[in-house]
């Protein structure tokens, strides 16, 4: 096992300030299932270019960034700049990363958490995931509505279940602030945030078509469907791309 793991070491780039790992979607899941197999916890963040402005905005969320112990890039923006920077990395979805990563459990009868959304979507993706997963044992289920002074009891349920690996929706930053305040009181543990995964678990949200998954282009899938969206996207993801490209070049020029 110990060789396993030194043949799957990471090699990283930072964009941004922040250093994304630089895997293949085989390997960082296998990765994550070797550490599974040794006891041994995770915080994984699927980032992208709204988290990285996010991190540079807000010293504490990037704080959180920075110590995940597991980045992997989802979503083109993010493959963009890596390629601008000269790497040739492959995009990785979260939300098909965390369905890998059930079956992985299913199989090997590690238990799951689900955390967050409204509570008839986490409901409802729960029981489509035991449909599709016929061994998969869910032993924690909690909607994401809750406030500050709830936030200690949901740490001590989940504390007392102990799940695996716990699949945290309710978006960024808040879902990492919690992982990273989950991770100390349970080191065994594999956290990763989900985002928008159980709206489409549940089959509230359809993903995008195939085409658009494969070109990495689901955010603009999910911008035309909802166009309240445009602002959020643009000029960030244009702006975050020059910045990616001003890095660079300075990169270049002290070397």
């Amino acid at each position: 096992m110990k060789y396993i793991m030194e043949c799957l070491h990471k090699k990283r780039e930072p964009v941004l300030g922040f250093e994304v790992d630089l895997f293949t979607f085989e390997d960082a899941l296998q990765y994550v299932h070797n550490h599974l197999k040794e006891n041994k916890g995770l915080h994984i963040v699927t980032i992208n270019p709204e988290m990285i402005a996010l991190g540079n905005k807000n010293d504490d969320f990037g704080r959180v960034l920075n110590e995940a112990d597991l980045v992997i890039p989802d979503g083109v923006g993010v493959k963009l700049a890596l390629k601008i920077k000269g790497v040739n990395q492959e995009n990785i979805p979260g939300i098909e990363f965390s369905k890998k990563l059930i079956g992985i459990c299913e199989l090997e009868g590690f238990t799951i958490g689900l955390l967050g959304a409204k509570e008839e979507v986490v409901q409802k993706a729960a029981q489509n995931l035991r449909n599709e997963h016929k061994n998969l044992n869910i032993t924690y289920i909690r909607n994401g509505y809750f406030d500050e002074a709830q936030e200690e009891i949901i740490c001590q349920e989940v504390k007392a279940v102990s799940p695996k690996v716990l699949f945290v929706a309710l978006g960024a930053p808040k879902q990492e602030f919690l992982i990273a305040k989950l991770k100390q009181q349970m080191p065994n543990t594999v956290f990763i945030g989900v985002g928008g995964s159980f709206d489409v678990w549940s089959g509230n949200v359809k993903r995008a078509p195939e085409i658009y998954q494969k070109m990495g282009l689901e955010w603009l899938y999910r911008t035309i469907k909802e166009p309240s969206r445009f602002k959020r996207i643009f000029p960030a993801l244009p702006m975050f791309l020059i910045q990616v490209i001003i890095e660079t070049v300075h990169e270049n020029l002290v070397k």
